[in-house]
């Protein structure tokens, strides 16, 4: 039963928690020490509203009105219209994955004990989290300093009772149906929850953070654990249906330049490849010096990447156990500083980077595509991996849709965090546009399953007319895998269906569980 549940302290969240909080449908509950620090920052809040000290965020108005005093009387109202005019986000809303994902992390941030909430606000977050209660929240409008205060407006909104709701059996693969999204107070009335009424400091505290843009990084980091792994086997076997050397993977070069991803990279693919009579036909009789640089160079391309995103999850595990609202409250000496942490600027640089990493794999693929299909390139293979060319295009589209993803990717891949506009009458004069960097990160990540895919189903239609030659160890568990779900094209027929069967198999794990079964992977 110990599975069922996720303990938040505030301090030992990680990115592979939160996979498993997501894909298991965990229940969340805030541990026994984290209490007692929530309780310890309440109390010292509630002290000084009763000994009316002026403090930013508690009796104060926000941004350029920090220097408004607000009247005992009228704190609860600051609270309700601080969440009320900030609630003003516009677009498609975000995935419920993401949304999940965000009421987690404002739950963990929270259960530092640096923010002065009441424990009993933060347990009507509990509920909803367990319940399956997710709020809908529009994608635009967060600039990622001070905190995605809009996108946590809205998810604070329900709370209040003035939001709105849709209520799921799991947020996986799911999205919000307007037939099925309805007010909170209505859904909070039929699992007996109360909305909160906020009081001193708690509004504040619940949307200054970096929640948004870090629900994303920390998707996108598990999930880009993932895909690396399946880049060296679409890779692999690639590497198998062109007739490769190993040579390139030799762990003495690799030795000689020793980045990690790059030593990882090589042995991942002499593993997948191992024992492959494709390669043994082949060594004696091999006219080629070397291949070109999207097979020679995979443990560099990759591992470059690999690099890259080791460097963003340990980034993303830093934020996701940091108090990053404004002002911090020091209980134990009865202090409260004014300062930064909300500033999405470590988030948006790390998604920037992650973009760049994710759309690299991209790139690689696109070109490992491009030899499959290339009769000039391919080493025999039929022109557009098809017999009877000509009446048939084969997989000569399935290249141009490759190409046209990587071309976006390009663009999504611009760096936001380089972009700043100033808000609040330039009191907040430099914002982090984290929030872009992460949902264009995002977008990038989804384009990478779909060119790992066309990848895959072009390197295995190759491997075809390779028959009887088996793959090596690795490849010939996801050859035959692939296989199960995807058919040998004889003619042309619909490849979109192709495409996203191989999509499913790469989102679900499927095919990297299966090949994990028989190889070990980095």
């Amino acid at each position: 039963m110990a599975n069922n549940f996720l303990m938040l302290d505030g301090n030992s969240l990680t990115t592979e928690k939160i996979e498993r909080f997501l894909s298991l449908n965990q229940k969340v509950k805030i541990s026994t020490e984290a209490r007692q620090k929530i309780n310890g920052s309440r109390k010292l809040v509630e002290k000084w509203v009763k000994e009316d000290k002026i403090i930013y965020g508690i009796n104060t108005g926000f941004g350029e009105l920090a220097n408004v005093k607000i009247s005992k009387q009228d704190i609860q109202t600051l609270q309700k219209n601080l969440i009320l005019s900030h609630a003003v986000g516009c677009g498609e809303p975000l995935p419920p994955a993401i949304v999940k994902t965000m009421m987690l992390l404002r739950l963990n941030a929270l259960a530092k004990g640096f923010s002065g909430v009441r424990l009993s606000t933060l347990e009507l977050l509990v509920e909803m989290i367990n319940n399956n209660l997710i709020p809908f929240v529009p994608s635009q409008g967060s600039v990622g300093s001070s905190g995605d205060l809009v996108q946590l407006s809205h998810l604070v909104l329900a709370m209040i009772g003035e939001g709105k709701i849709q209520k799921f059996n799991s947020v996986l693969n799911d999205a919000f149906d307007n037939k099925k999204i309805v007010s909170s107070k209505s859904i909070f009335k039929k699992y007996n929850l109360s909305p909160v009424v906020l009081e001193a400091k708690e509004g504040l505290a619940l949307i200054n953070g970096t929640q948004m843009m870090t629900a994303y990084a920390a998707y996108i980091s598990f999930r880009a654990n993932r895909l690396k792994k399946l880049a060296d086997i679409s890779a692999a076997l690639s590497h198998e249906a062109l007739r490769s050397t190993d040579k390139a993977f030799d762990y003495r070069i690799h030795s000689v330049r020793p980045y990690k991803g790059q030593k990882e990279t090589a042995e991942n693919i002499l593993k997948l490849i191992a024992n492959s009579e494709i390669r043994k036909s082949h060594l004696t009789n091999d006219s080629r010096v070397q291949d070109a640089y999207s097979i020679r160079c995979i443990p560099q391309i990759h591992g470059a990447s690999r690099d890259a995103i080791d460097y963003v999850t340990d980034k993303v595990n830093i934020e996701i156990n940091s108090a990053n609202d404004n002002p911090l409250i020091f209980a134990e000496t009865e202090s409260h500083l004014e300062g930064g942490n909300f500033h999405g600027q470590p988030m948006a640089l790390a998604m920037d980077f992650m973009a760049i990493s994710l759309a690299e794999f991209c790139n690689v693929s696109e070109r490992r595509i491009e030899r499959l299909v290339n009769g000039a390139l391919s080493n025999g293979l039929p022109k557009f991996l098809i017999k009877n060319s000509g009446i048939n295009s084969g997989f000569m589209i399935a290249q141009y849709t490759a190409a046209s993803i990587v071309s976006e990717n390009k663009v999504l891949a611009h760096p936001a965090s380089v972009d700043s506009i100033p808000t609040s009458a330039n009191q907040e004069d430099h914002n982090s546009m984290g929030s872009i960097a992460a949902q264009k990160c995002y977008k990038i990540l989804q384009n990478l399953e779909s060119v790992i895919a066309i990848e895959l189903l072009c390197a295995t239609q190759g491997i075809d007319f390779l028959l009887p030659l088996k793959c090596g160890v690795g490849t010939d568990r996801a050859y035959k895998f692939i296989r199960k779900h995807v058919k040998h094209l004889n003619k042309d027929r619909l490849i979109y269906n192709d495409i996203q069967s191989l999509i499913a198999i790469i989102k679900n794990d499927s095919l990297l569980n299966e090949v994990e079964s028989v190889v070990e992977l980095s």
